[in-house]
């Protein structure tokens, strides 16, 4: 068992004071804090602290003996490296609409790269690795998402509902044909806009999305949240046509504790709060808008969705008197919330490398005759080898994350 230390990752839509305060750092942070990383992603890996014996990356300390760190099947199965990557996560600004690809996708789009020449660090690069990227991101605070198509039906609704004329034809594109297909054709169409026309066309829906705001009057309005959002994303990026895009997804909010998770194809962006994610150990992503850098429109059509079913918030599940999981079908990861009061302890068996993430209150970690003390922000990474363990809360209620594998295909945490 290890001490592990988060690795900030500062993007211009992070938050100077969400992951610093929670962390009792000074509060605001010199720059924006987006995330912060506990795993062993090459990018940016966690680093192992053992107090008075200096420190190394979670990345070095898995490849000096990886059957050790992560266990034989573990090996056999993901290779030498830890397959999932945890995070703490702050959007202050809305992150880009962005997409991930299947796991045959990813493979096909990374040996197509590489035998193109298309150096890993280009920002044209799109497949950065040949793996999926599946997610889960749990709120910590009121976190709000775009994630997935609306149905046709209802966004044919919305779009009526704005009386904006220049709308009308691909109001009329999509009534046509209320399905899949026709979300794909004006989606497709949105996005390949000329400069020129796409120019015209968004001040024109931002000013139907101000009127729609304005005539309410005690007549409730179904898309007022989807509406806001649309003149909140125009204002950070105008004339861009992810505004237009954003109008065709579900709009949600989590409230803390609920869960959302994301499977290749998805188109989603991330808008404002806090919340711990878990994915895959990849750095593939396909963007969709909402940026200034590269959309590979192409590619990013070959990836998405249209026809995926809605997506369900999730509530955790218990799985023990202090412990709730989140069913997500991913096999690399698998992510559990445990909520212990003051005073109380939970044994639990050994399964695997294991990371434990504190978000709120205090507790120590107890393995193998070794004690860690955990608080808001900080971590442990417990080895395959290690026995089993015990989080002991201390004098005020304690939430810590549980990241680990995911499930076999008899439904069984793998060991």
């Amino acid at each position: 068992m290890h001490r592990l230390e988060g690795a900030v990752r500062s993007y211009a839509w992070g938050s100077r004071t969400a992951i610093a305060a929670l962390c009792g750092r000074t509060v605001p942070s010199d720059h924006p804090e987006a995330e912060l990383w506990f795993g062993a992603h090459p990018a940016d890996p966690a680093r192992v602290i053992d107090d008075g014996q200096g420190s190394m990356s979670l990345l070095e300390l898995l490849d000096e003996d990886p059957p050790a760190q992560l266990g034989d099947e573990i090996v056999e199965r993901f290779g030498p490296r830890l397959p999932f990557l945890l995070k703490l996560l702050a959007a202050e600004e809305p992150l880009s609409l962005q997409a991930h690809p299947s796991a045959a996708q990813a493979a096909e789009g990374y040996a197509r790269e590489e035998a193109l020449g298309v150096p890993l660090d280009s920002p044209v690069r799109n497949y950065r690795d040949p793996n999926h990227k599946p997610e889960l991101v749990v709120a910590l605070t009121r976190f709000e998402a775009l994630a997935g198509f609306r149905d046709a039906a209802r966004t044919v609704e919305l779009l009526e509902a704005l009386s904006v004329p220049e709308l009308e034809p691909y109001v009329g594109l999509l009534a046509g044909q209320p399905d899949s297909d026709g979300l794909r054709a004006l989606f497709t169409t949105w996005i390949t806009l000329p400069a020129q026309a796409l120019s015209a066309l968004v001040p024109r829906v931002l000013d139907g999305c101000v009127t729609y705001l304005a005539t309410g009057g005690d007549t409730p309005r179904e898309f007022v949240a989807e509406v806001r959002t649309a003149l909140q994303l125009a204002e950070i990026y105008p004339g861009d046509a992810g505004v237009l895009g954003s109008l065709l997804l579900n709009r949600i909010t989590l409230e803390p504790g609920q869960g959302l998770y994301l499977d290749a194809g998805n188109l989603h962006a991330y808008l404002h709060g806090m919340g711990i994610e878990i994915m895959a150990n990849s750095d593939n992503v396909l963007r969709g808008g909402l940026t200034p850098k590269h959309v590979d429109v192409p590619e990013l059509l070959r990836v998405l969705d249209f026809g995926a079913p809605g997506v369900p918030i999730l509530e955790a599940d218990p799985v023990g008197p202090y412990e709730w999981r989140y069913r997500a079908p991913a096999p690399e990861f698998a992510l559990s919330r445990l909520e212990l009061g003051a005073g109380d302890a939970v044994s639990l068996a050994p399964c695997g490398p294991q990371i434990m993430l504190c978000t709120s209150g205090s507790a120590t970690v107890e393995c193998g005759g070794e004690s860690i003390e955990l608080g808001p922000g900080r971590s442990v990474w417990l080895p395959a080898s290690d026995p089993k363990l015990e989080i002991r809360a201390g004098d005020a209620d304690v939430q810590v994350f549980r990241a680990r594998l995911g499930d076999d295909a008899d439904g069984q945490v793998m060991s």
